[in-house]
């Protein structure tokens, strides 16, 4: 599967999204880009947008785009709070369909 991370994503996320092509947003080309440009430059490449914002889910309609969008919501995007999710991050990779999100939340 074939991921960029949003820029507010830590870079050194990367590798532990293991078996998954990932690219940060900015070797995307992507950089600057806002939640709905960014969603529709990354349905034409990638099948899942993985973000720490979580307004997205209500800001823009997910269901219009052809990928799907994974939030990881922890204590901050620091790679320390955000690599604990990485395990449950792959697990709901595996049924993510385009137009979809799920929320990947530490505190549950």
């Amino acid at each position: 599967m074939k991921l960029p991370l949003y820029e507010c994503v830590t870079r050194y996320l990367k590798a532990d999204f293991i078996g998954h092509e990932v690219k940060t947003v900015r070797e995307a080309g992507f950089t600057g880009l806002k939640n709905g440009q960014l969603l529709n430059a990354a349905e034409t490449e990638f099948d899942v947008l993985v973000t720490v914002d979580q307004s997205i889910r209500h800001q823009q309609n997910v269901r219009a785009f052809r990928l799907g969008v994974l939030i990881l919501a922890a204590k901050s995007n620091r790679y320390e709070d955000l690599k604990p999710l990485v395990l449950r991050a792959l697990e709901a990779l595996k049924s993510l369909q385009p137009g979809e999100f799920v929320l990947v939340d530490a505190r549950v």
